[in-house]
């Protein structure tokens, strides 16, 4: 039974940086299409960056040039890294498995939603 378990977070300073791990446990994670989900507070859990098997990347618009999404298959773990962060990017984030490959549909994932990570920029 795989597992998700989201880790990295903390309280930065805008314009600092953060990497945060998405990592599988209890079992290999297999290559599949995996993505960084972040909420605000007030507001809808959002994409913020998907990889697919391939190891093909896209990102959201307000992040883009600033996260950057990968993967080691051999460490069954997806990275967020997140530089020249502001106070906007202050959110939980969260890691997933979409059924929708092309990562648009926010309507079905393979696993609940854990507690994810929390991120706070500060000023």
């Amino acid at each position: 039974q795989v597992h998700l378990v989201e880790s990295g977070g903390g309280l930065v300073q805008a314009g600092g940086s953060l990497r945060l791990s998405c990592a599988a446990s209890g079992s290999i994670l297999s290559v599949v299409a995996m993505g960084w989900y972040r909420q605000a507070r007030g507001k809808q859990r959002e994409l913020v960056a998907g990889i697919t098997s391939s190891g093909s990347t896209t990102c959201a618009d307000s992040v883009k040039g600033r996260f950057t999404i990968s993967r080691d298959n051999a460490k069954n773990t997806v990275y967020l890294q997140m530089n020249s962060l502001t106070p906007e990017d202050t959110a939980v984030y969260y890691c997933n498995e979409p059924r929708d490959l092309s990562f648009y549909f926010m309507d079905e994932f393979r696993y609940s939603w854990g507690q994810g990570t929390q991120v706070t920029v500060s000023s």
